[in-house]
Protein backbone atom coordinates (compact mmCIF):
# COMPACT_ATOMS: atom_id res chain seq x y z
CA UNK A 1 0.00 0.00 0.00
CA UNK A 2 1.73 3.54 -1.09
CA UNK A 3 2.34 6.41 0.96
CA UNK A 4 -0.06 9.21 0.83
CA UNK A 5 1.23 12.53 1.97
CA UNK A 6 -1.81 14.32 1.34
CA UNK A 7 -4.08 12.20 3.74
CA UNK A 8 -3.73 13.54 6.85
CA UNK A 9 -4.91 11.62 9.73
CA UNK A 10 -5.83 14.23 12.62
CA UNK A 11 -5.40 12.92 16.11
CA UNK A 12 -5.43 14.24 19.63
CA UNK A 13 -7.09 13.46 22.88
CA UNK A 14 -10.97 14.04 22.75
CA UNK A 15 -11.76 17.96 23.25
CA UNK A 16 -8.48 19.11 21.72
CA UNK A 17 -10.61 19.99 18.71
CA UNK A 18 -10.34 17.71 15.89
CA UNK A 19 -14.06 18.04 15.02
CA UNK A 20 -14.45 21.38 14.42
CA UNK A 21 -10.67 22.17 13.19
CA UNK A 22 -11.23 19.16 10.82
CA UNK A 23 -13.63 20.24 8.03
CA UNK A 24 -12.34 23.97 8.43
CA UNK A 25 -9.20 22.26 7.61
CA UNK A 26 -9.97 20.14 4.59
CA UNK A 27 -11.59 23.28 3.57
CA UNK A 28 -8.98 25.64 3.81
CA UNK A 29 -6.92 22.71 1.82
CA UNK A 30 -9.32 22.15 -0.69
CA UNK A 31 -9.38 18.56 0.70
CA UNK A 32 -12.16 15.61 1.36
CA UNK A 33 -13.33 15.43 5.09
CA UNK A 34 -14.25 12.29 7.15
CA UNK A 35 -14.67 12.08 10.81
CA UNK A 36 -13.86 8.47 11.38
CA UNK A 37 -16.02 7.94 15.24
CA UNK A 38 -19.42 9.44 12.73
CA UNK A 39 -18.50 7.03 9.81
CA UNK A 40 -18.49 4.26 12.48
CA UNK A 41 -21.60 4.89 14.11
CA UNK A 42 -23.70 5.59 10.51
CA UNK A 43 -22.26 2.10 9.35
CA UNK A 44 -22.72 0.82 12.84
CA UNK A 45 -26.74 1.92 13.46
CA UNK A 46 -25.50 2.98 16.65
CA UNK A 47 -23.21 5.34 18.62
CA UNK A 48 -19.61 4.88 19.97
CA UNK A 49 -21.16 4.92 23.14
CA UNK A 50 -23.55 1.83 22.73
CA UNK A 51 -20.57 0.01 20.93
CA UNK A 52 -18.57 0.23 23.92
CA UNK A 53 -21.26 -0.56 26.39
CA UNK A 54 -23.01 -3.23 24.29
CA UNK A 55 -19.70 -4.68 22.18
CA UNK A 56 -16.64 -3.51 24.20
CA UNK A 57 -13.72 -1.64 23.17
CA UNK A 58 -11.75 -4.21 21.31
CA UNK A 59 -15.05 -4.53 18.85
CA UNK A 60 -14.94 -0.92 18.51
CA UNK A 61 -11.32 -1.05 17.83
CA UNK A 62 -12.08 -3.76 14.65
CA UNK A 63 -14.10 -1.23 13.40
CA UNK A 64 -12.17 1.35 13.81
CA UNK A 65 -9.41 -0.68 12.00
CA UNK A 66 -11.55 -1.12 9.30
CA UNK A 67 -12.71 2.07 8.78
CA UNK A 68 -9.01 3.32 8.51
CA UNK A 69 -8.43 1.24 6.02
CA UNK A 70 -11.15 1.80 3.56
CA UNK A 71 -9.78 5.42 3.51
CA UNK A 72 -5.96 4.32 3.68
CA UNK A 73 -5.74 4.81 -0.52
CA UNK A 74 -6.89 8.06 -0.64
CA UNK A 75 -5.55 11.44 -1.42
CA UNK A 76 -6.51 14.71 -0.50
CA UNK A 77 -8.18 13.81 2.65
CA UNK A 78 -8.76 15.26 6.21
CA UNK A 79 -9.90 12.26 8.56
CA UNK A 80 -10.44 12.92 12.07
CA UNK A 81 -9.53 10.11 14.42
CA UNK A 82 -10.90 9.00 17.75
CA UNK A 83 -8.89 9.62 20.17
CA UNK A 84 -7.66 6.58 21.28
CA UNK A 85 -7.53 5.13 17.82
CA UNK A 86 -3.17 4.73 18.06
CA UNK A 87 -3.28 2.89 21.18
CA UNK A 88 -4.89 -0.17 18.84
CA UNK A 89 -1.42 -0.90 17.11
CA UNK A 90 -2.65 -2.50 14.07
CA UNK A 91 -4.43 0.96 13.72
CA UNK A 92 -1.16 2.84 14.62
CA UNK A 93 0.73 0.88 11.73
CA UNK A 94 -1.56 1.09 9.27
CA UNK A 95 -1.79 4.78 9.60
CA UNK A 96 1.56 5.39 9.61
CA UNK A 97 2.41 3.85 6.62
CA UNK A 98 -0.47 5.58 4.57
CA UNK A 99 -0.97 8.73 5.39
CA UNK A 100 0.21 12.23 7.49
CA UNK A 101 -0.40 12.00 11.04
CA UNK A 102 -0.96 15.52 12.99
CA UNK A 103 -1.17 15.96 16.39
CA UNK A 104 -3.59 18.67 17.84
CA UNK A 105 -2.08 19.30 21.39
CA UNK A 106 -4.02 20.48 24.61
CA UNK A 107 -3.14 20.66 27.98
CA UNK A 108 -5.23 18.23 30.66
CA UNK A 109 -6.48 21.40 32.65
CA UNK A 110 -7.77 22.67 28.84
CA UNK A 111 -9.32 19.26 28.66
CA UNK A 112 -11.15 19.15 31.28
CA UNK A 113 -12.59 22.42 30.66
CA UNK A 114 -13.85 21.39 27.38
CA UNK A 115 -14.61 18.18 28.31
CA UNK A 116 -16.61 18.87 31.75
CA UNK A 117 -20.11 18.41 30.75
CA UNK A 118 -19.92 15.76 28.06
CA UNK A 119 -20.73 12.58 29.38
CA UNK A 120 -20.84 10.61 26.13
CA UNK A 121 -17.09 10.29 26.16
CA UNK A 122 -16.87 6.41 26.91
CA UNK A 123 -13.64 6.22 28.45
CA UNK A 124 -14.12 9.28 30.69
CA UNK A 125 -17.29 7.95 31.66
CA UNK A 126 -15.96 6.64 34.77
CA UNK A 127 -15.27 9.95 36.48
CA UNK A 128 -18.45 11.60 36.38
CA UNK A 129 -22.24 10.76 35.86
CA UNK A 130 -24.36 13.63 36.49
CA UNK A 131 -22.34 15.88 38.00
CA UNK A 132 -18.08 15.33 37.76
CA UNK A 133 -15.65 16.35 39.97
CA UNK A 134 -13.51 19.03 37.78
CA UNK A 135 -10.04 17.58 39.40
CA UNK A 136 -11.10 13.88 39.15
CA UNK A 137 -11.21 14.46 35.14
CA UNK A 138 -8.45 16.32 35.05
CA UNK A 139 -6.44 13.63 36.80
CA UNK A 140 -7.74 10.71 34.92
CA UNK A 141 -7.30 12.78 31.53
CA UNK A 142 -3.64 13.04 32.48
CA UNK A 143 -3.20 9.42 33.24
CA UNK A 144 -4.56 8.84 30.29
CA UNK A 145 -2.46 11.23 28.01
CA UNK A 146 0.12 9.63 29.52
CA UNK A 147 -0.23 6.62 27.99
CA UNK A 148 -1.24 7.99 24.58
CA UNK A 149 1.47 10.56 24.05
CA UNK A 150 4.70 8.58 22.95
CA UNK A 151 2.08 7.60 19.95
CA UNK A 152 0.71 11.33 19.74
CA UNK A 153 3.84 12.15 19.45
CA UNK A 154 4.90 10.59 16.38
CA UNK A 155 3.04 12.85 14.65
CA UNK A 156 4.85 14.68 11.50
CA UNK A 157 3.08 17.55 12.14
CA UNK A 158 2.07 18.90 16.28
CA UNK A 159 0.21 22.40 17.14
CA UNK A 160 -1.25 23.84 20.50
CA UNK A 161 -4.14 24.20 19.98
CA UNK A 162 -4.73 25.89 23.56
CA UNK A 163 -5.32 29.90 24.05
CA UNK A 164 -6.19 30.08 20.25
CA UNK A 165 -8.87 31.07 17.88
CA UNK A 166 -9.77 28.21 15.59
CA UNK A 167 -9.21 30.03 12.16
CA UNK A 168 -5.35 30.58 13.59
CA UNK A 169 -4.71 27.04 14.69
CA UNK A 170 -6.34 26.29 10.61
CA UNK A 171 -3.91 28.59 9.46
CA UNK A 172 -1.02 27.71 10.67
CA UNK A 173 -2.17 23.65 10.42
CA UNK A 174 -2.89 24.80 6.26
CA UNK A 175 1.02 25.89 6.19
CA UNK A 176 2.84 23.54 8.08
CA UNK A 177 0.82 20.66 6.23
CA UNK A 178 1.29 22.74 2.65
CA UNK A 179 4.75 22.69 2.87
CA UNK A 180 5.16 18.90 4.43
CA UNK A 181 3.09 17.13 1.27
CA UNK A 182 5.12 19.63 -1.19
CA UNK A 183 8.67 18.57 0.37
CA UNK A 184 7.73 14.92 0.22
CA UNK A 185 6.26 15.11 -3.10
CA UNK A 186 9.30 16.57 -4.42
CA UNK A 187 11.60 14.12 -2.89
CA UNK A 188 9.42 11.46 -4.25
CA UNK A 189 9.23 12.92 -7.96
CA UNK A 190 13.47 13.43 -7.62
CA UNK A 191 13.76 9.64 -6.54
CA UNK A 192 11.80 8.35 -9.50
CA UNK A 193 13.87 10.78 -11.88
CA UNK A 194 17.09 9.03 -10.73
CA UNK A 195 15.27 5.61 -10.76
CA UNK A 196 14.65 6.14 -14.27
CA UNK A 197 18.14 7.29 -15.12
Amino acid sequence: MEKQHSLIFLTGFSGSGKSSIGPLLANSLGYDFIDIDSAIEQQAGKSITRIFAEEGEEAFRKLEQAMIATIAESKEMVASLGGGALEHTPSFELINATGTLVYLKSDPKNLAKRLFHKTDRPLLRSVGTEKPDREALERNISEILAKRSPRYETAAIAVYTDQKRIGSTVEELTRKIERFVRKHESIEHNDQQTGRK
